[in-house]
Formats: C-alpha cells, sequence, structure tokens
C-alpha cells in the first residue's frame, strides 16, 4: 500500500468548509482503507437538522470491539480551512515534507492512524477501539458530534485520542473560547454633509480602542498548565484578538454601521460568564455610541485531563522520538466540551501538527518523518 499515495490523494480532495463538499468522497476512499485494516464500518450521513441546516454531512465510524477492555475512541476530521494563493489542492513532496492544504491540519494524522492500524490488523490489541471520522470541526460541529454519538456507544469513561493535536508532546488541555460580532449603528448621508450623520466606522474606531485596553489585560493571564516551548511560551496564555471589522459601502457615503468580530480565548482557569461580562463593561464605557451582539458563539473550558493513560501515551513518544511532555494547546475545539461535560470521558491528544508546519497558511506542509513517528507510537499504544 503506498501510503503517500493515500496522503496525496487525501489532499487533493478540496473539503474546504464553507462550503464543505467532497465529504462523501473522502469517506468512500476511507472507509475500505478501515475495512482492510480489521475493521467494521458505517457510513454516517448526519441529517441537516443536525448540521445547523447543511447538507452533505457524511461521517464514518470503525469499530474493533473488544468486550472487556477499555474503551478508547480516536477522533479525527477531513474538513480543511479555505486557501487562495497558492496550489493548496495539488500536493508535492520535497525534501521529506508534504505540501498541501490540509497536510498537518489533519489529513497526514489521519494517515498514520491507517498505517498503524493496518499493522495491527492480526495482533490483539488493548483497548476496545473505535475511530470517528467527522466534518465541519473547521466550522462547527457540536451538533454533528452529538447526533454521532448514538453510533459510539458506550461512550461513559471512554479514553478519546484526538489525533487533531501537535506532535512532540502529549495535549492534555485547550483554550475556551468566545466569539462575538459586534454591530456599532450610526446614520448614512452624503459624505460632504457628515455633520448630519453618524459614522459607524468612526465609532467602531473607539470600540474597537476599548477592546484593545481590555486586551492589554487579558494577555497577562497566564495558566499552571505549561505550553509547548515551540509556542515560544512558557504556560498557557488568555488571548483577545479583534480578527475582523466590516464596515462602508462607498468612499463618499457615512456608514451607517460597521461589524467588529471579536475572538477571545480563556485559559483553563477562566470562565466564559466573566470573560463576557468584561467585554460587555469595556465597550459599554464608550459614550455616545450604539450597538449591539449579532452573533455569538462560546466553547467552555475544560480542566486539563491528568489521567494516567497520558502518562504512558508520554512515555512511548519518548521512547520513539527521544522528546515529549504533557502541555496545553493553544487553541479550541468542540470535542473537549462534548467529550467531558456531555459523554463523561477523558480526551487527551497527539497528532502531525507543528508551529513550522503553518496550518491554516499558505504552503501548509507536514513532516513525512512525524507521520511514521505518530504511526508507530499509536501501534505501541494500541499493544500494550
Amino acid at each position: 500500500m503506498d501510503y503517500l499515495k493515500i496522503l496525496c490523494d487525501l489532499i487533493a480532495m478540496d473539503t474546504s468548509v464553507p462550503p464543505g463538499n467532497n465529504y462523501a468522497r473522502v469517506v468512500d476512499y476511507l472507509e475500505p482503507l478501515f475495512q482492510k485494516a480489521g475493521f467494521e464500518t458505517r457510513k454516517v450521513v448526519i441529517p441537516s437538522s443536525e448540521a445547523e441546516g447543511r447538507e452533505g454531512r457524511v461521517n464514518l465510524v470503525c469499530h474493533r470491539r473488544i468486550e472487556g477492555k477499555s474503551r478508547l475512541i480516536f477522533y479525527a476530521h477531513i474538513d480543511v480551512v479555505p486557501a487562495q494563493g497558492w496550489q493548496a489542492f495539488e500536493p508535492r513532496i520535497e525534501n521529506g515534507k508534504i505540501f498541501g492544504r490540509g497536510a498537518a491540519d489533519m489529513k497526514g494524522a489521519i494517515l498514520a492512524l491507517l498505517m498503524a492500524l493496518h499493522r495491527l490488523k492480526d495482533h490483539d490489541l488493548s483497548y476496545d477501539v473505535s475511530v470517528m471520522v467527522t466534518t465541519d470541526e473547521e466550522y462547527s460541529q457540536a451538533s454533528q458530534l452529538r447526533y454521532l454519538s448514538q453510533f459510539l456507544q458506550p461512550l461513559k469513561g471512554a479514553y478519546i485520542f484526538d489525533l487533531d493535536s501537535s506532535f512532540g508532546y502529549v495535549s492534555i488541555a485547550g483554550l475556551g473560547a468566545l466569539q462575538m460580532d459586534i454591530r456599532v449603528m450610526g446614520k448614512s448621508v452624503h459624505s460632504g454633509l457628515s455633520h448630519l450623520g453618524e459614522n459607524a466606522v468612526e465609532k467602531t474606531i473607539r470600540i474597537a480602542d476599548a477592546l484593545m485596553r481590555l486586551k492589554e489585560q487579558v494577555i497577562q493571564r497566564k495558566s499552571r498548565v505549561p505550553a509547548h516551548p515551540d509556542t515560544g511560551l512558557d504556560r498557557m496564555v488568555a488571548r483577545l484578538n479583534i480578527n475582523m471589522v466590516h464596515g462602508g459601502l462607498k468612499v463618499n457615503i457615512i456608514p451607517d454601521e460597521c461589524v467588529v468580530s471579536v475572538d477571545r480565548r480563556l485559559i483553563p482557569e477562566e470562565n466564559l460568564a466573566d470573560a463576557r461580562k468584561e467585554i460587555i463593561e469595556a465597550i459599554s464605557q464608550v459614550k455616545d455610541v450604539r450597538w449591539e451582539i449579532v452573533r455569538e458563539f462560546s466553547i467552555p473550558t475544560i480542566p486539563p485531563c491528568d489521567d494516567p493513560i497520558t502518562d504512558k501515551l508520554d512515555r512511548i513518544l519518548r521512547e520513539v522520538t527521544g522528546k515529549g511532555g504533557k502541555y496545553g494547546e493553544m487553541g479550541s475545539g468542540d470535542l473537549a466540551n462534548i467529550v467531558v461535560n456531555e459523554w463523561g470521558g477523558k480526551e487527551f491528544g497527539l497528532g502531525v501538527i507543528r508551529p513550522d508546519n503553518n496550518i491554516h497558511g499558505a504552503n501548509e506542509f507536514v513532516y513525512q518523518k512525524d507521520i511514521e513517528d505518530l504511526a508507530d507510537i499509536i501501534y505501541y499504544f494500541l499493544t500494550g
């Protein structure tokens, strides 16, 4: 089996979200590969009502059930973020690197899992193993995970091995998230008669100034959970970023509205209610500005996973690569909240993502050696 060809084939199938096309095509490609590894498979079509109205969400569930052993479920997703300005879906291999959108985030980790499972086809496993291959992680997938849970039972007490993680250390925590779109209202008039209107863009600058003052306080907050040295941080750090501003119709028209989008990331010691309150208080202090929150999305913070299984994974990681450790990720996702708060499980992770892989950016790539090492790690992890 040509594993590099498999990864190149996966990268070439554009699963950017939005719009989220080609999911069924990827699942059809992956299903026989899991079957050849000795797994029973099931394609799960997520109803649009469980995918926020989106169609074509096809997931894959695979099982190699062993009664009486601890429940272990591997998590993966096949969607990627959109790409512009480079040949993102024409994979290429250069000097031990595989380039293409999704190479590191996270189709390379799916390949590593397949490599390990094929080697284990005729071996006894240490766990009651399942795999879930999901969609829309890069958008919003909480409702889809809830629907998928019926095909993964039992879940209470299960271990969830998140392959959408960094390489080089065991991920034991992630950031919570609070995203808000704040619409600032004005009054539209001819630019020459601006004294008769209200400039929503200029008022938004004042809102942004208040948020930037709050940001100076937020980024001083550090978690007790360490961050991997590759991040340039010693511990997980809270974040507040203004990532989008949309306003104005034409250069000679006073804009009647402007929307500013705030992305707040919370360390495990913080909570959503306090984070939301301080943002509202900060912008409420700006006088003579009318605003409203038009969209809000949140992911709660989760305590770090301190189960002994993370020590086991760390030992194997060190044996294979010579390095290891347990750290918090400077990212967020729906999975941990669903696993811990709704399924009653325990979530931890190891993948093939490194800071220099430029995930979500141009010329994303993955190291071939990292894929091979992760395959070895999973092999030893599943055989005890």
